[in-house]
């Protein structure tokens, strides 16, 4: 029997037009988005809404993607001419489509003129970002690493490529963050600005004055692809498809209304147009990311692999509940549309989906970028009522052990920009691990520091995990 054929524009054309049934326009020259950090998330979430915002006949826009360095994303859809599919999987089965907004991958570290050109490009309106927390080059207090941004980040791209828009009286972009920040459309504004300022005020100027940076909240859980999704997406497409994706039913895309120039209509495809951001992402980062930071942790040190894992263990659901429910919903200033305990409890039953195999290990990488604005942000505003984080507590407890390498022998070695520095503090004494990390002077004590009451509970929680 010969082996399927590979999915393509050609081969999707005469093997699987149920999965696909609009054909993309061919044209290179309509509006462009770039996109930099082209993940599984990228591809089943701002792809996804892109490609089902053109198949309702409006104007069809084409997205290049670009991996800052590995150059996996590019040789898994660049021969598919950008196409893959996307896995909808739940309990109550597994649904296929083909997205078709990808037209082709760039890989910054071997085409990086063909990345400012794309930039440049009077075709580009819009520059979106899934680069991960530690793809913004920040400190342990936020601020900008000069010293890390000058070596192959989004800055340097950005820069050369809005210079040469500048140059070419070409007008300013929409540089929209999709990535689990607080505030992130103003992170990469003050960023972005700081990285330019030292080196071409005038430009810097220009940025301000003609791109926006609108604050997004996205939200859906992508895990990684394997072997046994790809198999199952060729069965069902009859092709092979090499960037396959797997995604859950839900999906969420909270935009504030704030762009320099055309979009994509998102707003016809389920995509929220705001005028503030702030409390969705708030309930997203607090509740949604905190709680799948803390059965990271929490569940690897108890030999699980999985988020359902983790959720269906009577040790671990508790406290992960007392996080969402006790702790982090009191602290989110919430609009009238937002029911905060129903947003739990249907986080709840996501976790629980027995058809995403959704890794912790993954959820677990480089935590010193996560944690601030999923932990510290609650612990402090508490703290500041009087009113203690158990839950939270226990948390940054089995994070410490995480970091001190208790779960290296069987999950391999931890994942973090800031790996060899924390796991030198987690190996110290309790407190002498609490006062580095959160004391006065500690390393995140600009998100949080704990006074005395705090700390002392802190104390507490170490000595139990």
């Amino acid at each position: 029997m010969s082996a399927a054929p590979r999915l393509s524009a050609s081969t999707l054309a005469r093997y699987s037009q149920d999965f696909c049934p609009q054909t993309r326009s061919e044209d290179q020259e309509g509006p462009r988005i770039v996109h930099f950090g082209i993940g599984a998330f990228h591809r089943a979430h701002q792809a996804w809404y892109t490609d089902r915002a053109a198949a309702t006949g409006g104007q069809q826009w084409a997205i290049t993607g670009v991996s800052m360095r590995s150059a996996g994303v590019a040789n898994q859809l660049n021969p598919q001419n950008g196409l893959y599919s996307l896995s909808t999987c739940s309990a109550q089965g597994r649904s296929i489509e083909v997205v078709q907004a990808v037209h082709n991958v760039l890989v910054a570290t071997r085409e990086r003129d063909a990345v400012i050109a794309a930039i440049a490009s009077p075709h580009t309106h819009i520059l979106t970002f899934t680069v991960t927390e530690k793809g913004y080059c920040r400190t342990s207090g936020g601020f900008l690493d000069l010293e890390t941004a000058e070596q192959g980040s989004i800055y340097t791209l950005l820069e050369d490529g809005l210079r040469r828009r500048a140059q070419n009286a070409c007008p300013g972009l929409t540089l929209l963050s999709c990535d689990n920040l607080s505030d992130n459309g103003r992170q990469l504004e003050r960023l972005l600005l700081d990285f330019v300022t030292v080196r071409d005020a005038d430009l810097a100027a220009w940025i301000a004055k003609e791109c926006s940076f609108p604050n997004s909240m996205v939200d859906r859980i992508v895990p990684s692809t394997t072997d046994t999704d790809r198999a199952l997406a060729a069965e069902t497409l009859g092709l092979i498809d090499e960037g396959a994706v797997v995604t859950e039913p839900f999906s969420q895309w909270v935009i504030e209304n704030r762009f320099a120039g055309p979009r994509p209509a998102w707003d016809m495809v389920g995509a929220e147009l705001v005028g503030d951001v702030a409390p969705y992402e708030m309930a997203k980062l607090r509740m949604l990311n905190g709680a799948h930071s803390a059965l990271a942790y929490l569940g690897l040190a108890r030999g699980h692999a999985f988020v359902h894992e983790a959720v269906a263990d009577p040790a671990i659901r508790p406290v992960v509940e007392m996080l969402m429910r006790n702790e982090a919903q009191p602290s989110i200033a919430a609009t009238a549309d937002q029911d905060l305990s129903h947003y739990a409890n249907a986080l709840l039953d996501r976790f629980a989906n027995p058809a995403l195999n959704h890794r912790l290990i993954q959820i677990a990488m480089d935590g010193s970028q996560k944690i601030p604005q999923r932990w510290l942000e609650t612990l402090s505003y508490h703290q500041r009522q009087g009113r203690p984080c158990p839950a939270i507590l226990t948390a940054v407890a089995a994070w410490r052990a995480h970091l001190r390498g208790d779960n290296m022998a069987i999950w391999g070695p931890v994942e973090d920009p800031m790996a060899d520095q924390l796991a030198t503090l987690a190996q110290q004494d309790d407190a002498a691990f609490a006062e580095h990390m959160f004391g006065e002077a500690g390393l995140f004590s600009s998100y949080w520091t704990a006074d005395s009451a705090s700390m002392s509970q802190l104390l507490q929680a170490l000595g139990r995990v």
